[in-house]
């Protein structure tokens, strides 16, 4: 039986423009976010990158990771994650190891084998690099020797990077990176703030197949949370509809800038935006105190996760600041409950 109080809380940040600001300010953000989040006891903060999307800041997502690291003085930071189709791993290794030199014991090296980005984009990134179904493992192989002790007779060093030993996660949506964390002893985080579909079979098969490594002697298990949080369900609701916007934009294909919450959004959308809306935040915890305590607790008891990554985006700041106060407060008021793993996008 899982607990909120047996349940790690740490942030995945998409660093989001906001309409009518600039990068510059979310950027700011970003930093002022993971502070807060440090003074609250969250064990990570995670960014993610993406490409050629306006309304996200994160593409340069090493340095991304040193900006929050820099800020903040005992939180983990890293990437959650670096999409490895899109680099050499030797420049991977160098950059988090020399983010690792410099924040010793607090970065983390997610990796994701998505270009995270789209097709024009890709071949921008990749140039005429073809990617095929072996070259993740392969990649993140190479990454694990670049990164752990340079051994005798080694010729290609990452310096910085050797000797470093960053923590490499695996992070994906479908069963594939479960199997191969599961193969490599690694731990694992889910995709479920905006691809749930799977998330109960690709635990059940992470742990299922889980053989103990140096990096890890037993599974672990972090998974992706939209969160909206506020004093009441009705707030949250409303809040809430700046995430609903978001996710129609990109079911649509108009991927724009985080847009300010709109009264009765939800009501005026069709039976089937609603329902592919809800789909894609089926593991969202949307809600007042009492119902943010309840979804989360629903979610612990369902994927006995060691880790939320929430995933909050509140167009205020400083609400959404608030937001990570009322689930923090509900972690520590938690109780034992069982409850199904559903939410729905409620009609305003």
């Amino acid at each position: 039986m899982n607990t909120l109080e047996d349940t790690a809380f740490s942030m995945l940040d998409l660093v989001s423009v906001r309409e009518g600001g600039t990068v510059g300010e979310a950027l700011a953000i970003a930093l002022r976010t993971a502070q807060h989040a440090e003074t609250l006891g969250f064990k990570r903060y995670w960014v993610a990158e993406h490409h050629n999307m306006v309304g996200i800041a994160s593409s340069a997502t090493a340095v991304m990771v040193g900006h929050i690291a820099g800020g903040t003085h005992s939180i983990r930071v890293g990437s959650g994650g670096i999409m490895l189709p899109n680099h050499a791993p030797l420049v991977v290794a160098e950059a988090f190891g020399t983010l690792a030199e410099l924040y010793p014991g607090r970065i983390d090296l997610g990796l994701g084998r998505a270009p995270g980005t789209d097709p024009m984009t890709m071949r921008a990134l990749r140039r005429d690099r073809r990617e095929t179904e072996e070259d993740f493992p392969r990649d993140v192989a190479e990454l694990q020797r670049l990164l752990g002790p340079a051994q005798p007779g080694q010729q290609l060093i990452a310096n910085p990077g050797a000797g470093t030993n960053v923590p490499i996660w695996l992070l994906g949506s479908s069963l594939f990176s479960a199997q191969l964390a599961a193969e490599r002893g690694l731990p694992y985080a889910f995709a479920s703030h905006f691809a749930p579909r799977y998330l109960l079979d690709a635990i059940s098969v992470y742990r299922s197949r889980f053989r103990p490594s140096p990096a890890l002697d037993k599974p672990y298990v972090a998974i992706g949370v939209p969160l909206i949080a506020a004093p009441t369900d009705e707030e949250a609701d409303y809040l809430a509809s700046s995430t609903y916007r978001r996710v129609l934009g990109i079911l649509r294909g108009d991927r724009r800038r985080l847009e300010p919450p709109q009264e009765h959004f939800a009501a005026g959308l069709q039976a089937q935006e609603r329902a592919a809306i809800g789909d894609f935040l089926a593991a969202a915890v949307v809600g007042g105190p009492d119902t943010v305590r309840t979804g989360l607790l629903a979610l612990a008891e369902a994927t006995r996760a060691d880790e939320f990554l929430l995933v909050s985006d509140v167009f205020d700041p400083a609400l959404r600041l608030r937001s990570l106060d009322i689930a923090m407060a509900a972690r520590a008021a938690s109780k034992p409950v069982y409850n199904s793993l559903h939410t729905e996008v409620n009609a305003a």
